[in-house]
């Protein structure tokens, strides 16, 4: 995560520098769209040949692929295509390295850990976020692009041997995975297992929603409001600063305590009341203001989140997770990020205000299902 958080301030840099605003901003959005098409394969993918496999093979050529422009633009300078290349790479890789990731869980610990390891896994997010950037920036600052892309690539060559020396446990049948008919009739079986889960089914329309209706405010929203109440670079740092807060008390309460009872009823109040809180950002007076609900915001919303992450973990069956991470993931990641430009057009029309309050109740909606259908609310994590 780290190298990842490195990896993308170089891409957007070295674009930057070497074509306009929107060509820079072409590149960066070019990885999105084979890791949303491609998701479900993905899936696939990982539960067919096993997650461990397919997780160690798609890092490495994330690795080999950074390294390589490294070298390229340490050598020339050959500007644009291979940052695209390399963006296009990225992203396709990274639709059959996340589905992967998201299966692994369940084969390395037992259901009861599951909950403990989505806490730790954010509080990784939280670390990550805070580290990546001033050392992608350090690597920018010492030697351009093409350090910092190097950097990003010894980074994730780091987390290759990591993975090398995980021991997961097998499934029954995991032998005969590459023996099933097609790998189309293991996506339609997936779906199928989704469609018809009683708490899953409701699940990925509660993450849908919920990541709908928080990218855009969190992301273009929050830099539009602070420009328009004059808070400047600093107010978006205390406000980010006060959310990552927050999501990190969150992680940690998860990570020690390994879950919490009524999860599915406390899921469902979390997204309610954090759909509140990201409403009231765009109507707090001032910064520090914003700074404190920004501190509810993401302890309310990342306890959500993982709360949706462990029932996904725990209520899956293994040989499914694969597929079912991926059907999450491209709502997340596929879909979610549409919503930032839509939400830039909405506030140059309508302002803040209103756009902040729609996509609060967006997220609030996510809610609903969550305490309508009976299965979700009663859902509980193991003990």
């Amino acid at each position: 995560m780290v190298g990842d958080n490195v990896y993308y301030l170089a891409l957007t840099w070295a674009a930057v520098q070497a074509g306009t605003p929107a060509q820079a901003g072409f590149v960066a959005a070019v990885s999105a769209v084979p890791r949303a098409l491609l998701m479900l394969g993905g899936g696939v993918l990982a539960d067919r040949f096993g997650p461990r496999k397919v997780v160690i093979g798609s890092d490495a050529v994330r690795c080999a692929a950074v390294l390589a422009v490294a070298a390229l633009l340490f050598t020339t300078t050959p500007g644009l295509w291979p940052l695209a290349l390399l963006a296009l790479v990225f992203g396709t890789v990274d639709a059959v390295f996340m589905p992967a990731v998201g299966a692994l869980p369940a084969r390395i610990t037992g259901r009861g850990q599951l909950t403990r390891v989505q806490g730790m896994r954010g509080l990784a997010i939280r670390f990550a976020n805070v580290v990546g950037a001033p050392l992608g920036g350090l690597g920018i600052a010492l030697g351009g692009p093409a350090a910092a892309f190097g950097l990003a690539g010894l980074l994730i060559a780091v987390s290759v041997p990591l993975l090398v020396s995980l021991r997961v446990a097998d499934l029954p049948g995991d032998d005969r995975a590459a023996e099933r008919p097609t790998a189309w009739s293991d996506l339609r079986d997936g779906l199928r297992y989704i469609r018809g889960h009683r708490v899953l089914a409701p699940l990925i329309v509660v993450i849908a929603l919920g990541d709908l209706g928080f990218v855009g405010p969190l992301n273009v929203g929050l830099t539009l409001l602070a420009d328009e109440r004059g808070w400047g670079a600093s107010g978006v740092g205390w406000v980010l600063a006060g959310f990552g807060v927050g999501a990190g008390a969150a992680a940690l309460l998860l990570a020690v305590r390994g879950g919490l009872p009524h999860a599915g009823r406390v899921m469902a109040v979390t997204i309610l009341a954090g759909s509140v809180a990201v409403g009231a950002l765009a109507y707090v007076p001032n910064v520090v203001a914003a700074a404190g609900v920004a501190v509810v915001v993401g302890l309310l919303t990342v306890l959500s989140g993982a709360l949706c992450g462990a029932l996904l973990q725990t209520r899956s069956d293994p040989a499914y997770l694969g597929r079912v991470s991926s059907v999450a993931g491209i709502v997340s990641l596929g879909l979610a990020p549409l919503s930032m430009p839509l939400s830039a057009a909405a506030i140059g029309v309508w302002g803040t205000g209103p756009v902040f309050l729609v996509s609060a109740a967006v997220c609030g909606l996510g809610g609903v299902p969550a305490l309508c259908v009976r299965d979700l609310r009663r859902a509980e994590l193991p003990k």
